[in-house]
């Protein structure tokens, strides 16, 4: 559900050589050892710049497989005394298993792998409208984690809260999944019902929420003003959010105010191209917003503002950041805090700071891999566990259901000191 990343197309060579290592090897594979021997004596002597690999195990492990497995239920078997008939596994299916567990090795929830299936139904999702509960999610310490509930979402509606962590979708333990499997499960038709298994920091039971499926409207920012304060409440970072916060700021300069909330608790990210333009509204042309950290330095890139900034230094600034705030609330806000512009308050920011780029391996399948990480212009990871606040705030969530906002408050003391 992380609009955030980058999709380009193009054909990664490693893969394809290993592909057609496959191909030959697992010909070679069928008659005997010494010819996968052959096969590892090829890659080790290729000087096309592939590292040397050994492949033995994996063409011992195949043959054995096609030589001894016996599925532990056969379809084929008539009676308890009948011995186990040999159901051949589709060799394709071992293929794809084996990248997916190639790709798991990487340790990077955000790389994964798209056989057919389900290759053609995330170009889906990506490119259209869908239904689901609203709510972005990710992979923290291991365990499926709730980003942000998007305001007025049935995710929301229920009392999902950000930080709340899932361990069970319907009957379906969400350990093994990755994010994008999770999300599949999650998703679903307008009007049937999912059912999460929560585990909240303060309660010490798990719990099931039931949420009905809906069609996802996202938000885009609601303003405010609380005395001689300009509230922006910023919920996605989406394709029409630069506009929608330009006619925000008109609104704040039109006030004749001079102090500024930015309101990203709960914000899940989005566009990159948006936290770019937001972030030039207060910086000088030039000035660094945010670098794309690639595997070789010389691929790094640097965006800089686009020089908007239409304050002065009479302008005072506080950034309101909780742990659902993720990737392009988290370029935005390091941004302006390490340019010297915003105090940042709240809790510790959510640590998305990576760029994935979709890859087509085959006309069929395709690969969602990390490519780049973000860093702040003094070149911290965003990755490395977030944006710390220079005010600290636990948000007291029975104040605020009565509609008392410590930590906004304590953003207004700063503000009018």
């Amino acid at each position: 559900m992380n609009n955030f990343a980058k999709y380009r197309t193009r054909t990664i060579l490693l893969i394809l050589i290993f592909g057609a290592i496959f191909l030959s090897g697992f010909y070679l594979g069928q008659n005997n050892k010494s010819e996968s021997e052959k096969v590892v004596s090829i890659i080790n002597k290729d000087s096309t710049g592939v590292p040397q690999v050994d492949f033995a195990s994996f063409w011992q492990v195949w043959n054995v497989i096609d030589e001894k497995y016996v599925p532990t239920v056969s379809s084929t078997s008539t009676a308890s005394t009948d011995p186990p008939q040999a159901e051949r596994v589709d060799d394709q299916t071992r293929v794809y298993g084996a990248i997916e567990g190639m790709v798991k090795s990487l340790g990077d929830p955000y790389t994964i792998f798209f056989p057919p299936a389900e290759s053609k139904s995330f170009s889906e999702e990506v490119s259209g409208n869908f239904e689901g509960v609203g709510m972005e999610v990710g992979i923290k310490e291991n365990v499926l984690t709730v980003i942000s509930p998007l305001k007025g979402t049935p995710a929301y509606n229920a009392g999902i809260k950000t930080g709340d962590k899932i361990i069970k979708i319907d009957s379906t333990l969400t350990a093994p999944l990755n994010t994008e499997q999770a999300i599949k499960l999650i998703r679903g038709k307008k009007g049937t019902m999912v059912k999460l298994t929560i585990v909240r920091a303060g309660i010490k039971d798990p719990f099931v929420v039931s949420v009905v499926r809906d069609v996802i409207n996202i938000p885009s920012i609601d303003t405010e003003t609380k005395g001689d304060v300009f509230i922006i409440r910023l919920y996605n970072f989406s394709a029409i959010s630069p506009d929608t916060f330009r006619k925000a700021l008109r609104q704040f300069i039109e006030s004749d105010k001079y102090k500024l909330v930015i309101d990203l608790r709960g914000n899940p990210g989005g566009y990159l191209e948006a936290a770019i333009d937001m972030a030039s509204w207060f910086l000088p042309a030039g000035k660094v917003v945010v670098k794309e950290d690639f595997r070789n330095a010389e691929d790094a890139q640097i965006y800089r503002s686009k020089g908007y900034n239409i304050f002065t230094d009479k302008l005072k600034l506080v950034v309101l950041i909780d742990n659902g705030s993720a990737s392009a609330s988290e370029i935005l806000a390091g941004a302006l805090h390490e340019h010297g512009l915003a105090t940042l308050v709240g809790t510790q920011s959510f640590g998305k700071g990576s760029v994935q780029e979709l890859v087509n391996i085959t006309p069929t399948t395709s690969l969602k891999v990390t490519i780049a990480r973000w860093l702040t212009p003094k070149g911290t990871s965003i990755s490395g566990g977030g944006l710390t606040p220079d005010v600290e705030v636990k948000l007291d969530e029975k104040e605020f259901a009565k509609g008392n906002d410590n930590q906004l408050n304590r953003a207004l003391e700063i503000l009018n000191k």
